[in-house]
């Protein structure tokens, strides 16, 4: 009996060594689940911004990939990655643009001091931001041409984003 007591200690070590090893390498730390990815895009419900076109579900049901980013006007990040939408609309990406519990004017004034990158643009106060689980802005989803989320993907798109991630997920969508 004294013998088991004296190796029950190292081994309950060796256990929970392993655990915390194991636990501690579970992918990418900064990668943010989402439940919707391989599902048809949720319903579209956003209010139309004033001289600007805007979309629906059918929009997004249309053939081929295109992209939905949820952004504001009072988002530094979102002003971080307009460029990099502004190329991908020049390439002939569609984009469809959410923006996200913001004012109509400032929103403009964004967009009119910027560019618009937008095939389509709407407000959202929220409620779809929360079906499609958007965790802040900006976040663009790509999705295939039968309206299936193929891709989320949280934060400032960049061009190293561009091409490691969103290009080889939107060629594969294509197909």
């Amino acid at each position: 009996m004294a013998r088991v007591l004296m190796i029950l200690p190292p081994v309950l070590f060796a256990g929970l060594a392993t655990l915390f090893v194991f636990g501690m390498n579970r992918g990418d730390p900064d990668a943010l689940p989402s439940a919707i990815v391989g599902r048809e895009a949720p319903a579209v419900a956003v209010a139309a911004m004033a001289g600007l076109p805007t979309f629906d579900n059918a929009a997004l049901r249309t053939p081929g990939v295109k992209l939905l980013n949820f952004w504001a006007s009072w988002c530094a990040p979102c002003r971080a990655e307009h460029g990099v939408l502004e190329g991908l609309a020049a390439e002939g990406v569609p984009i469809y643009g959410v923006n996200y519990k913001d004012s109509g004017d400032n929103a403009a004034a964004y967009l009119a001091e910027l560019g618009n990158p937008y095939r389509a643009i709407g407000a959202d106060g929220g409620p779809m931001a929360l079906d499609w689980g958007v965790y802040g802005v900006p976040e663009t989803y790509l999705i295939d041409g039968e309206g299936r989320v193929v891709l989320r993907f949280a934060g400032p798109l960049t061009k190293r984003d561009i091409e490691g991630t969103l290009r080889p997920a939107m060629e594969t969508a294509a197909k």
